[in-house]
């Protein structure tokens, strides 16, 4: 099979804030993943599939609005169990999306159950299947990426908490970049492969630096003057429960990492 080229997130115009929120994702995944809003047309799915590339194995899988609770984790073979002697697992998205992006469009559509599912397999790195006392455990590392407009129906609050990462995108797109948008999409257009060959070594700039990031990110001190800081400011801000103060713990860490930086500096935690 041929891979069909993708728009390259380097040369994507504007929506620096979500590029930015990609890229600490991709460094450090335990962040909890990416909530994209915003209205149709904004090339959320464009952005979500150009993560893929910055990550080492550049796998990116979808999971569709229809999906079964079994096409989402995997199903267990009991006949072959009894059998064999074994469990015999086939994969499901879960499986399929180690190691990559998880895309999930119109989150918000998306069964409860499926959410939560989602979301604890994201934050624990494990897919665990048990049926009739039969189980099996396998690594499920992804970047999870979410995209919902606003306007066909709300996240539920206690889902939209869970998500590392929230990006809003009002879809006011200034003149000037609107007409280099559009520009660059024809170009992609009329010829995919020559356009990534221009973009490729702005492209390979931005793995290398997210990768040198992800090496030097466990050396950055998770330090208590910089938890005090986060701690304070959600405390003021009324926020319930201890999630955000990590996951902006975490985003500070990957963001110094991401400037090159050995410690974490008030920029970081702005």
């Amino acid at each position: 099979m041929i891979d069909t080229p993708h728009f390259p997130l380097s040369a994507v115009v504007g929506a620096d804030d979500l590029k930015l929120a990609l890229c600490l994702a991709a460094i450090d995944p335990k962040i909890g993943g990416v909530l994209i809003e915003g209205p149709r047309g904004m090339a959320k799915s464009t952005l979500a599939r150009g993560l893929a590339d910055l990550l080492a194995s550049g796998q990116f899988v979808t999971l569709p609005l229809g999906a079964t609770e079994e096409r989402l984790v995997g199903t267990l073979d009991l006949d072959a169990a009894l059998g064999e002697g074994r469990a015999q697992f086939s994969p499901g998205v879960l499986a399929k999306a180690d190691g990559g992006v998880l895309y999930v469009d119109e989150v918000n559509l998306l069964p409860d159950h499926l959410v939560d599912l989602l979301l604890d397999v994201a934050a624990s790195g494990t897919n665990l299947i048990e049926r009739d006392g039969i189980s099996h455990r396998h690594p499920a590392r992804f970047v999870l990426i979410g995209t919902m407009n606003p306007e066909e129906g709300e996240l539920r609050p206690q889902l939209l908490d869970r998500f590392g990462l929230n990006v809003a995108l009002d879809g006011h797109t200034p003149a000037a970049e609107r007409g280099q948008i559009i520009r660059r999409r024809l170009d992609f257009d009329t010829d995919p492969a020559a356009f990534c060959a221009h973009w490729e070594s702005a492209q390979q700039a931005l793995r290398e630096r997210c990768q040198q990031a992800r090496d030097r990110l466990t050396g950055i001190a998770l330090d208590d003057v910089t938890l005090a800081q986060i701690t304070e400011r959600c405390f003021a801000a009324g926020v319930d429960g201890l999630r955000a103060d990590l996951v902006w713990l975490r985003a500070a860490r990957a963001h110094a990492a991401w400037r090159g930086a050995q410690a974490i500096a008030d920029e970081d935690i702005d």
